[in-house]
């Protein structure tokens, strides 16, 4: 089976675990602050925040934010169901923007039109957590100019985008947002097993999320404020959680980022070269905006009809290529749908869901089986 992603992992890499398993710490050792330290580095962002997963990272962020009872965050329908949940887990209420037919990503012209209906109505969201689907960022120079406009924090869910570039920048400098997330799931760019990080530029939001993700606790300002007592002493401040990384994950992670670039690199060159291949077939690809570089976690392709896709999708199966869908809109899924929300809402997203299909594409997949995919899809075709 050709699978749709995979990890690359090297030696170095499993040096890099086994050195940690012989040495003192197992957890909250010297490993994760090096790991968020090349990520700082390679983004240029000021502080970044290792966490288990990037679901963490989406909901330390929220709460940072001040995310509550009462309040809404907006994303984009086309995302996997974290996105969304995040906002939820903190008692807040969720919606959607439309997306772009292009780029598959929040359309910042759907975003201007329901901003101003809700400013209208009072209805305001607190956050918006804008999508970089496939790899291919957002346009965050608009959304960053309606968010100031109106008042609004910004998060950008950047589970696939760690190593691609916007307006010649690194994603995850926080230009145009006050949090970026990343996820390094095995599929993923780089990977640390599970696990997540949260980045910003803010010292305020820094310092809130190292301690919701570690039970709220601090000892800093113990040891400034209770010079009397031990080594032994804490305080929590927060009701925080236990999101900490491992040394061993942050260990991988940190050993993954010597290759980032050149698996950014290798994905780029496979996605020319599916593009140079499938001008042969009477499909729509996904862009990336001109003014950016994907890092091309996922290969999405759109079919021209959208009733052929099911037999599509097993044939291709069949044949040992394993494609997939990203994603099913969230406001269609049961949970969503017992909070309202109703088919037709976001038709784009509906329309862009329909037709879709997820190529394989991973540093792994080699011009001959790229190759194989593509004569496989016009043979079904």
């Amino acid at each position: 089976m050709i699978l749709y992603g995979q990890q690359s992992i090297n030696q170095q890499d499993i040096d890099s675990v086994v050195a940690v398993l012989t040495s003192d710490y197992l957890t909250q050792g010297p490993q994760v602050p090096a790991f968020e330290a090349a990520l700082s580095a390679f983004t240029g962002v000021q502080y970044t925040l290792a966490v288990n997963s990037a679901t963490s990272a989406l909901h330390i962020a929220c709460l940072a934010l001040g995310v509550g009872v009462g309040d809404r965050v907006w994303t984009s329908p086309i995302t996997f169901v974290a996105s969304a949940n995040a906002a939820l887990y903190c008692g807040a209420e969720i919606d959607f923007v439309d997306i772009d037919a292009i780029t598959g990503n929040m359309c910042p012209t759907q975003l201007a039109i329901k901003l101003a209906e809700a400013a209208k109505q009072d209805k305001l969201p607190k956050v918006i957590i804008p999508v970089h689907l496939c790899g291919h960022s957002c346009d965050m120079q608009a959304i960053g100019k309606l968010a100031s406009q109106y008042g609004i924090k910004v998060i950008e869910d950047a589970s696939h985008a760690i190593g691609g570039y916007y307006q010649s920048e690194p994603v995850g400098n926080c230009r145009y947002s006050d949090i970026c997330i990343f996820s390094f799931h095995p599929v993923k760019i780089i990977t640390t097993a599970e696990g997540g990080a949260a980045l910003t530029n803010s010292s305020e939001l820094a310092a809130a999320m190292a301690r919701l993700r570690s039970h709220g606790i601090t000892k800093l300002e113990a040891e400034l404020q209770r010079q009397d007592q031990g080594d032994w002493y804490y305080e929590q401040h927060d009701l925080g959680y236990n999101y900490r990384m491992t040394e061993l994950q942050a260990a991988l992670g940190l050993s993954q980022m010597t290759r980032l670039q050149s698996f950014v690199c290798r994905r780029n060159e496979l996605a020319t070269h599916y593009t140079q291949l499938l001008t042969r077939l009477p499909l729509t690809l996904i862009q990336p905006l001109a003014e950016s570089i994907s890092s091309y976690h996922l290969f999405v392709v759109r079919l021209p009809k959208a009733e052929q896709r099911r037999r599509i999708f097993d044939e291709m199966r069949a044949l040992n290529v394993q494609v997939h869908v990203h994603y099913i809109p969230v406001h269609l899924q049961p949970y969503y749908q017992n909070l309202g929300f109703t088919r037709g809402q976001f038709p784009q997203a509906e329309t862009f869901y329909n037709d879709i299909l997820t190529l394989p594409l991973h540093p792994g997949l080699s011009q001959k089986e790229l190759a194989y995919v593509v004569d496989c899809l016009e043979k079904v075709i």
